[in-house]
């Protein structure tokens, strides 16, 4: 469909524990490129976030009205580990493509489950040919969850259609004993549903269909 440019935010991580580090903090596995979400000990969302691993150093896109919060919950927690990190927001841009195209060197494209993630340099800006519409329509359709829409503070990832994103086998982390409990139970609370308009109380609103959080009966 085309591509937009996302409110997010670009945190450089440096040092040799910064992979440990993350997945010790967020839901899913964080051994390389990926994306998890990092959680309260009530399990609800601080930040769901892309996880770029450029070798010499890793990279988290997230989204930019959240960065204060995460910045705060994974600054306080380095513990010895060999782990800084830096703001490189201001340096770079990010944009979303519902496709895979082609790009310079400099810019950093990740494939995603939602699409195609582009991280670019202040001086390369790219073209956006897709408007705030077309990108909700394009949510909507495939059922993709977005920051300050589906995924708030208010709910916990499962609530958010973030289940693929929290590892059903990995060590322990901020939140998991309950998301742990809600999964053996099979018993969440709220889920991610696409109903056909008009939709009572929706998150995100598509021509035909919209997105908005249910309770789950």
């Amino acid at each position: 469909m085309g591509v937009i440019k996302l409110e997010a935010y670009v945190l450089v991580l440096r040092g040799k524990d910064c992979l440990s580090f993350l997945d010790g903090l967020s839901t899913n596995k964080v051994d390389g490129t990926c994306t998890t979400v990092f959680t309260t000990q009530n399990a609800k969302v601080i930040d769901m976030v892309d996880v770029i691993d450029k070798g010499n150093f890793v990279a988290l896109v997230g989204y930019m009205p959240y960065k204060e919060t995460l910045l705060n919950h994974i600054s306080n927690r380095i513990l010895g580990q060999d782990v800084s990190i830096g703001d490189a927001s201001v340096n770079n841009s990010v944009f979303f493509s519902t496709e895979d195209i082609e790009v310079v060197d400099d810019i950093t494209k990740v494939k995603t489950s939602r699409g195609y993630l582009l991280v670019t340099p202040k001086s390369l800006e790219l073209e956006e040919t897709m408007t705030v519409e077309e990108f909700d329509n394009y949510r909507v359709k495939n059922l993709i969850p977005y920051q300050g829409k589906e995924i708030t503070p208010k709910d916990h990832p499962l609530a958010c259609g973030l289940g693929e994103f929290v590892h059903e086998a990995k060590g322990c982390y901020i939140g998991q004993e309950i998301l742990v409990r809600m999964r053996s139970r099979g018993r969440q609370g709220k889920k991610l549903v696409r109903l056909a308009n008009p939709v009572e109380n929706p998150t995100t609103i598509g021509k035909t269909h919209s997105l908005c959080i249910v309770r789950d009966k």
